[in-house]
């Protein structure tokens, strides 16, 4: 069965994504990365934005998150 996960690398991501961007890529469920979205940032949450009912994240924003949780793994 060929891949067909779409987004795997930082350049194939937009600079605005969404829960199924940040899923394909982290290889976790939708509603996973919703519970991310519910927490706040300073627990671990990742930062989020709405636009109407959805909700975004800058892909600035999802990288500095990534290396806060590996920094925070180093650190443990």
């Amino acid at each position: 069965m060929p891949n067909t996960k779409k987004y795997t690398t930082w350049e194939s991501l937009p600079d605005t994504l969404t829960a199924q961007h940040i899923s394909e890529f982290l290889g976790i469920s939708r509603r996973r990365v919703y519970e991310l979205f519910q927490l706040n940032v300073k627990d671990g949450g990742i930062p989020n934005f709405k636009i109407g009912a959805t909700k975004r994240v800058d892909k600035a924003d999802f990288k500095h998150w990534i290396a806060l949780k590996k920094e925070e793994q180093l650190h443990a």
